[in-house]
């Protein structure tokens, strides 16, 4: 199978939401176990997802749970698709 290099982009950006979608779920698990913002792990989670997560949170009317995630979730899997109908 021979890609173009728009293709090569388009798989490459959805390969990158795919990762991002992972980081997201991972932040989501993490903040069931680990709490504190002093762990690494957790701090590189917060500081990599917060750009998307906050500007969704503030869209949503508090409800006492975070549902940004879950509305990430959907927009993330829309726009990957939206890229790959493109090859």
């Amino acid at each position: 199978m021979h890609y173009s290099f728009g293709s090569v982009i388009i798989l490459f950006l959805a390969n990158l939401i795919r990762i991002y979608y992972w980081l997201i779920l991972a932040r989501v698990i993490l903040s069931w176990v680990i709490r504190d913002p002093e762990n690494k792990l957790f701090a590189f989670l917060l500081d990599i997802t917060e750009p998307v997560l906050a500007p969704i949170r503030k869209i949503l009317p508090s409800m006492g749970l975070d549902f940004s995630p879950i509305i990430a979730f959907f927009l993330l899997r829309l726009l990957s698709r939206l890229l790959l109908s493109f090859i």
